[in-house]
């Protein structure tokens, strides 16, 4: 009898938790059926990087079949103790959650770690490869070469403008502007690779960077951008969000190179390219991830292979030749035989860089300690990005001039 009621019993509890597994999972194939997905913005579509973001996660959702009750996207969350609450709150009906800014990265994992039972990603962090967290995973992608290409073509501008009859520019009007957010390492390892790719073409061009202190701005970055202008750089582009630096090129009519999509609609007469990330295979891939219970990669990289690093049109303003220019550097970035960071290509204190030690494994007190610098056939390159997603190459190249105050 009681063998009788232990099989009754065992027979209940298999009933019950295929009845409670329902609502997760497809039987057939074990994957997730309702599956929901949060997206945290530290700015809303106004801003050319959050709008970015936005645009991909639900391209990616709508080609991974979720519907609007599938995802919820909530914007303006500041840097703060805001994204651990919109964090928290999400972790209650969503399995993955991401989050797009770099100061969301420690209530991220503070999040991750009292829901251990959801997947939070996000972006420009540096800390997963060292929380050693299955839940908290790190995004990027080589957007430093997409910048190269954009500083290809930005360089092929001042050619058309100031060339000689040799291509050559006069060391005046090979000045060029760059407004940055703030001196973290992924601002200098995006206005490096752009100065490397204007060099690539104008051999002797130089740079002056202001910084904003704020990804987002309008108005700080339209100054930042004028001040340049009238200090004499004849082309601007920007790490920043807003539309202050395109909107003062097009007012002086001064060539730019936006970053995070095409300017060409508001400033048709001064948008030459624009660089961006490509957030929407990176989001199908986490998606289908949990989808199915697979590991989401500690730290993920996409690339121009991947289609995660993307240069749009060319506008009206770029010189003629410009994307044939552009489709020839990018095969040869693909395929290896060209490095952004090739150590040839520039100097430190008018040294070549052969070794530089990185912050990789990023505790707070900005002691470096991973060596980055690689040789690969006959090219001693810094390998930015190998060692973790997010940019660490922060070294001041000569040729240009920082300006912190």
């Amino acid at each position: 009898m009681k063998k009788i009621i232990a099989l009754i019993l065992a027979v209940a509890m298999l009933l019950c938790f295929a009845g409670c597994g329902t609502k997760d999972t497809n039987s057939d194939a074990g994957t997730k059926s309702d599956l929901k997905v949060g997206l945290i913005c530290l700015h809303g579509d106004a801003s050319t990087y959050d709008k970015n973001f936005i645009d991909a996660f639900k391209e990616a959702c709508a080609n991974k079949g979720l519907t609007e009750d599938n995802y919820t996207i909530v914007t303006d969350i500041a840097e703060g103790t805001a994204c651990y609450d919109q964090a928290a709150d999400l972790a209650e009906t969503c399995d993955l959650i991401f989050a797009d800014s770099f100061g969301h990265e420690p209530y991220m994992i503070q999040a991750a770690k009292e829901f251990p039972e959801v997947e939070f990603c996000h972006a420009t962090g540096v800390k997963a490869h060292t929380e050693g967290l299955a839940n908290y995973h790190n995004a990027f992608a080589s957007i430093y070469e997409g910048r190269f290409l954009a500083g290809v073509a930005a360089g092929m501008k001042l050619v058309e403008l100031y060339g000689d009859e040799e291509g050559k520019v006069s060391n005046e009007n090979a000045k060029i502007g760059y407004v940055g957010a703030f001196p973290y390492a992924e601002v200098i390892s995006g206005y490096t690779s752009f100065y490397l790719g204007v060099k690539h073409i104008v051999e002797n061009a130089t740079m002056e960077v202001r910084y904003t202190n704020s990804w987002y701005d309008e108005a700080a970055e339209k100054t930042t951008a004028l001040a340049l202008i009238d200090n004499g750089c004849k082309l601007i582009s920007q790490h920043a969000d807003s539309w202050g630096a395109p909107t003062a090129c097009e007012e002086r009519n001064i060539p730019n190179v936006s970053y995070n999509g095409s300017t060409a609609e508001k400033c048709p007469k001064t948008f030459i390219v624009a660089s961006r990330i490509n957030w929407t295979p990176y989001f199908e891939y986490i998606i289908d991830c949990v989808k199915n219970g697979d590991k989401i990669d500690t730290d993920w990289t996409g690339t121009l292979e991947t289609g995660s690093v993307e240069i749009t049109e060319v506008g009206a303003a770029a010189a003629e030749g410009t994307q044939a220019k552009l489709d020839a550097v990018k095969a040869k970035l693909i395929d290896g035989s060209l490095k952004v960071f090739d150590c040839s290509t520039f100097t430190v204190d008018n040294k070549a860089l052969t070794s530089f030690v990185a912050d990789v494994d990023d505790a707070g007190d900005f002691v470096p300690e991973t060596e980055v610098v690689e040789t690969s056939g006959d090219i001693t390159f810094v390998n930015e990005s190998a060692k973790r997603s997010a940019p660490y190459f922060n070294v001041i190249i000569d040729g240009i001039t920082a300006v912190t105050e």
